[in-house]
């Protein structure tokens, strides 16, 4: 197999959807055993002043929007979810559909509540982790 150039990669990334390109970070970081988050939690560990005490402050501050139902309005819950996400409708459909899903991961503590709170308003049942 021929080596790709890393311009060869950006091209074919831009080809995947970002549930394809999502999968394919999640697999990424299991193989090669890394975290894509790794420079925010080397900058967060400093004034902590420890890795242990980093991981632990990151966790807290870290929240998945989990869509846990669509409820009875299912093309406001779609909307919404493209407004969080930069999702195709498509693809926010597919979410919807496939409730449960996470539709945001990740997120900081305020995002997470007003993604919730957003997407509870269109009808929709949804939970932090």
């Amino acid at each position: 197999m021929a080596k790709l150039s890393t311009d060869d990669l950006i091209e074919a990334f831009k080809e995947l959807s970002l549930i394809e390109l999502s999968e394919f970070v999640k697999k990424f970081e299991e193989v090669f055993e890394v975290t894509a988050a790794a420079p925010v939690a080397v900058a967060a560990a400093g004034p902590a002043g420890g890795g242990a005490a980093a991981e632990e402050v990151e966790e807290k501050d870290s929240f998945d929007v989990v869509l846990e139902a669509a409820g009875d309005k299912k093309i406001q819950v779609i909307k919404e979810v493209r407004a969080l996400t930069s999702l195709g409708l498509g693809e926010a459909k597919a979410l919807v559909d496939g409730a449960p899903g996470v539709v945001l991961e990740g997120a900081n503590k305020e995002a997470a509540e007003k993604a919730k709170a957003q997407l509870e308003e269109a009808g929709a049942t949804v939970t932090l982790k």
